[in-house]
């Protein structure tokens, strides 16, 4: 202390730990020192206040006009230790990454305290009402995906889209897919198999159209003098169960020996 009764540097002892507060303080007084002032509830600091070394203190509160700000040339990390100094949690804000090391990790709504996200070494549970994903890649999933429901917003299309393999679904005890205002279309390159091991296969319509049928030859043994235009025609299967069209008549003109199932 100079003759003036200002102080340049303040130490203070807390925990057998000494604090030093790098700030002017002047004119001590009864309640304190200028911007530190010790009250009925704890020590209070003015001001921005800077500790070269570790502070220890039960708890940290701002004025309630005001938020509380740690601030770092580096990281900010806060520790969470046991009765025996065991780190038990550690939560560290850096310049690239905000990490947090603990067993379990929860986010709670602040009305409630309902779990709105959590995560341990087993599982990651997310609780909100809804999970919505903005991105334009949509979700990547690396493994199997469990939901009860998969339902697109109300006026959006849903797509379920494996770009470079296949796309599975599977239920042991069926799966439904339901279209109730809309088409349900299915279209692949290749082959498109519908197989039922045990049961059949029931398509249930006021219309069934089946197009691009091949449509076979039929020579009649009665030449006739004029060929009317063929507007029916006969559905025929041949022997490996492909179907084509032949044109219709009096009996019938499917044949085993029709070029669309010779050459199939």
């Amino acid at each position: 202390m100079d003759r003036s009764g200002n102080l340049a540097t303040e130490e203070l002892k807390m925990d057998e730990k000494w604090i030093i507060v790098n700030e002017e303080v002047r004119r001590p007084g009864a309640d304190g020192m200028g911007n530190l002032r010790v009250t009925k509830k704890g020590i209070r600091l003015e001001g921005i206040s800077e500790f070269l070394l570790p502070l220890y203190v039960k708890e940290i509160n701002s004025r309630k006009d005001s938020p509380l700000v740690l601030q770092s040339d580096r990281n900010v990390t806060v520790n969470a230790r046991n009765h025996m100094g065991q780190l038990t949690g550690q939560l560290t804000v850096g310049a690239d990454a905000v990490e947090a090391q603990c067993k379990r990790f929860e986010v709670r709504a602040s009305e409630g305290g309902k779990v709105l996200f959590s995560a341990d070494e087993d599982e990651i549970v997310i609780g909100a009402d809804r999970l919505k994903v903005t991105g334009t890649e949509g979700a990547v999933f690396g493994h199997s995906v469990e939901t009860p429901h998969i339902r697109a917003e109300p006026s959006q299309d849903l797509k379920l889209e494996s770009p470079t393999r296949s796309l599975v679904m599977e239920a042991p005890r069926g799966v439904q897919i339901n279209a109730a205002a809309g088409d349900l279309k299915a279209t692949c390159r290749k082959e498109l198999h519908l197989q039922s091991t045990e049961g059949e296969i029931f398509l249930n319509a006021d219309t069934i159209r089946l197009g691009n049928l091949p449509v076979g030859s039929f020579s009649s043994s009665s030449p006739s003098s004029s060929i009317p235009r063929q507007t029916i025609y006969e559905l025929c299967v041949c022997p490996n169960g492909k179907l084509y069209l032949s044109p219709a008549g009096a009996g019938s003109t499917c044949q085993s020996s029709s070029n669309i199932c010779l050459w199939s």
